[in-house]
């Protein structure tokens, strides 16, 4: 039951605990109880809304930050990531594996607010021993959401064999 709920909610926050319980053929009270049990267990950790940006007056930049770290001892990248995701600025930070250790991921007004954060907040903390940043340019696609609306009207001639 709670991973059907997951499944829906993650794509429609908005769903009510009535539709939900209509779409898992069970009680409305049942929904709202394992909801609020998986809210308390932090599993549901919020309710954000996406929104697409570009479609708005809001001059917004996103970028990742790419960053090579020295884990601490006894602490590995923990106490480095506290550190880091403690920042306003930061909307999102993951441990990675490859080429570097952790991605940030910065919401922005502008690329020069961006590279102030990065140049005044994140570079000169003792453990970071590089970073690289990427600025998106175009969002197509976001938590399983196309930002993009197709367009049924192909003009290309079909050619046949």
């Amino acid at each position: 039951m709670k991973e059907k709920i997951l499944n829906n909610i993650a794509k429609n926050g908005k769903l009510s605990t009535e539709d939900l319980a209509a779409m898992l053929s069970a009680s409305q009270e049942e929904i709202e109880e394992v909801i609020r049990e998986m809210e308390k267990e932090g599993v549901i950790c919020g309710y954000p809304t996406l929104i697409n940006w570009d479609k708005t007056d809001c001059e917004r930049v996103t970028a990742l930050i790419e960053i090579k770290v020295v884990p601490e001892r006894g602490r590995g990248f923990d106490k480095v990531a506290e550190r880091i995701y403690q920042f306003e600025e930061v909307e999102s930070l993951y441990l990675m594996s490859g080429g570097f250790d952790l991605t940030v991921i910065i919401d922005g007004k502008s690329m020069k607010e961006v590279a102030w954060f990065v140049a005044t907040k994140l570079a000169p903390m003792e453990s970071i021993q590089s970073t690289a940043t990427h600025f998106v340019l175009k969002k197509y696609k976001e938590h399983g959401i196309s930002f993009v609306k197709k367009d049924n009207n192909d003009e290309r001639q079909l050619i046949l064999p």
